[in-house]
């Protein structure tokens, strides 16, 4: 039986997926901390699996938010010699997470997924943001268009994403701190990262969701579900704001912010309060 108790606290978690996913802040990191925080019904073997399946949701409302866009792309293939030098990027830049992310699944799962992970991560990220934000490199960057964007720049960038195997990080975050280091400009970077979301995202779900099979009740799939949704229709706002933002601003003031949450989750951990 479905308590309303819990399915306010899976749509309360898929709030946070949904605001976070996108945001160089990391969703994972917050999702851990916020069922540490909430308790949710669910075992401590389908914690894991919920943290990463919701992302689907997030998945899907970047496709459906670029759809257009994506399918002019894919259409261009046959023709467009920036068209596949786009797609191939993209796959060049997905596979170094995806073999990473293959090989250290259950390490990440069962030993990474912690607080005290996620607050170090936070505030190291948040650093590294404010030092490339007031360094030369984001002054000096060219490549301001998707197509624009070199087999060796999606490589860096691909690189730089495995490091979001670590809660706390950020995918997001990751993806566009190795796409300013190697070139592309804020908005190019942001958008760049969106579109490697969906490969990154998708592929970690899928997988990780055939290997959990075992794991999930039948109650659970009502938990799974809900979340995504919910975090698919927050995401879609997330995702159109965040663009907005770049459009006139740079990251330091989430560096800022994953200092002051990492600061605030380490005190929340020395209190035993998660």
């Amino acid at each position: 039986m479905i308590d309303i108790i819990e399915i306010i606290k899976i749509i309360i978690l898929g709030i946070v997926e949904g605001v976070t996913e996108f945001l160089p802040i990391s969703s994972t990191g917050h999702l851990i901390v916020a069922t540490a925080l909430l308790r949710p019904a669910f075992s401590d073997a389908l914690a894991g699996t919920f943290e990463v399946f919701i992302q689907l949701g997030a998945v899907v409302a970047v496709v459906l938010f670029y759809a257009r866009d994506l399918i002019a792309r894919v259409r261009a293939l046959p023709t467009s010699a920036d068209a596949r030098r786009f797609w191939l990027g993209i796959v060049v830049a997905f596979l170094p997470a995806a073999v990473v992310g293959i090989l250290l699944r259950d390490f990440i799962k069962t030993v990474l997924f912690n607080p005290a992970v996620v607050a170090i991560s936070l505030i190291v990220g948040g650093i590294l943001f404010l030092v490339l934000e007031r360094s030369s490199l984001a002054q000096r960057a060219t490549t301001d268009s998707l197509e624009a964007v070199t087999l060796r720049q999606a490589l860096v960038i691909g690189l730089a994403q495995t490091v979001a195997i670590i809660p706390g990080v950020s995918r997001s975050a990751a993806s566009i701190f190795g796409a300013m280091a190697s070139g592309l400009t804020r908005s190019t970077a942001t958008q760049f990262s969106f579109y490697l979301a969906i490969p990154t995202l998708g592929g970690a779900t899928l997988l990780d969701l055939i290997l959990s099979l075992d794991e999930i009740q039948s109650n659970d799939w009502v938990y799974l579900i809900l979340g995504a949704i919910v975090a698919g229709g927050v995401a879609w706002v997330s995702i159109g704001w965040l663009l907005r933002y770049v459009a006139g601003h740079n990251f330091i003031a989430f560096g800022w912010y994953r200092i002051a949450a990492g600061i605030a989750i380490l005190l929340l951990v020395a209190a035993q309060v998660i």
